[in-house]
């Protein structure tokens, strides 16, 4: 999945307007133009999509996080410049507030189930070796199963 893909995905997943993105970034204290997300929002195939770095989705999740749970005391974490799908599935994890019982029950939902143990090993440090790297559909299932549990009437 390529960050455009992912930051699409989140966006209409919880309904996100255009100003609304461009307050979750100022909260990791990034200054975003609307102009900059409508591109990133592009679709794919259109050729004035601009391709999202990793260190403006790295932003706009830690935005997500401060967004959806409140702004920490202290210092804006310094967005990262490598991102990989552990590493985005983590920060929603967190900006969503789930626990595990939480996010195995959204991979139930996309009949997708994983045991406590498949989905401890995504949140481990690279270097453990129970760690498993999250793959595009895993991640893929992960922002359905979300979107179908902050959009019900969406389903499909």
């Amino acid at each position: 999945m390529t960050n455009n893909d992912i930051f699409r995905r989140i966006r209409y997943a919880f309904d996100l307007k255009e100003a609304t993105i461009v307050n979750i970034f100022a909260l990791a204290e990034v200054d975003v133009t609307p102009a900059q997300v409508t591109a990133w929002l592009k679709k794919d195939e259109d050729e004035a999509l601009v391709p999202m770095k990793n260190r403006e989705l790295a932003a706009f999740l830690n935005g997500f996080i401060s967004f959806k749970r409140g702004k920490r005391e202290g210092p804006v974490p310094a967005p990262e410049t490598q991102l990989n799908n552990n590493m985005v599935f983590q920060k929603l994890r967190i900006a969503l507030n789930m626990k595990a019982e939480d996010v195995l029950e959204v991979f139930e939902q996309v009949e997708l189930p994983l045991s406590p143990h498949e989905l401890s090993a995504f949140f481990r440090k690279p270097s453990h070796k129970n760690y498993r790297e999250c793959k595009d559909q895993m991640l893929r299932n992960f922002l359905m199963g979300v979107q179908q549990q902050q959009r019900p009437s969406q389903e499909s």
